[in-house]
């Protein structure tokens, strides 16, 4: 449902406050807001979530042993063949690409598995929860995507604390590369973590106003600002 975005500088003050509690570098005055006063916002469908978490969790699976064969099996199964993107399909069927960076996804499902309720918080100062597995598709027993969603029956959270979510992740992304370049790296998850989380988020909040460009594919969500 797509709804008018909260006051984008109430969000931001909130998050500039996490920062300062955390004790990281603050963005400058002139740091962009991530959308503009009367902007909407909606979530992705909940369906579309879902199978882009479940397709990274099998990625995982690949990069810890996980058959091709299996893989392709649990995919065409599941009749998620079509929603999975090159760069995927080439390490799922072939194991080409750079399997250090398929690793890091696991933060992104983390960010996905949140915006669904899956999971209980999305703090940056903590890791994944040790259970998250436990809220994904079975894939050692071979359980379908459907099967999967009519065991978790997700509930996807508030569009508007996503957005927040969202705003959070901006600034921490940046502040981690601040903390990092000043040589005073957070004793917390690291700045991968934090990106990753943010691409999850940046995917799954669609943002609609002059200044926004139509909805990006997961591989070409923009990381660079």
């Amino acid at each position: 449902m797509v709804v008018t975005a909260p006051d984008p500088r109430s969000v931001r003050a909130a998050s500039v406050e996490v920062l300062r509690q955390l004790r990281l570098p603050l963005p400058p005055p002139q740091f962009p807001l991530v959308w503009e006063p009367g902007d909407q916002v909606e979530l992705r469908p909940t369906a579309e979530i879902e199978a882009r978490a479940a397709i990274l969790h099998l990625v995982l699976a690949r990069c810890f042993g996980m058959p091709p064969d299996a893989a392709m099996s649990w995919l065409l199964g599941s009749h998620l063949v079509e929603q999975v993107t090159p760069p995927e399909w080439q390490f799922v069927v072939g194991g080409k690409g750079d399997h250090r960076s398929f690793v890091l996804h696991h933060e992104a499902v983390y960010a996905l598995a949140w915006v669904l309720g899956l999971t209980k918080h999305l703090d940056p100062e903590v890791p994944p929860d040790e259970r998250l597995a436990e809220t994904l598709p079975h894939l050692p027993a071979a359980e379908t995507f459907a099967q999967w969603r009519s065991r978790t029956l997700a509930a996807p959270r508030a569009v508007a604390e996503c957005a927040a979510a969202l705003d959070l992740y901006y600034c921490l992304d940046w502040a981690f590369l601040e903390a990092e370049r000043l040589g005073a790296p957070p004793r917390m998850i690291d700045a991968n973590a934090i990106g990753q989380r943010r691409w999850a988020l940046e995917w799954a909040v669609i943002l609609r106003g002059p200044y926004h460009d139509p909805p990006a594919g997961w591989e070409e969500i923009d990381l660079s600002t």
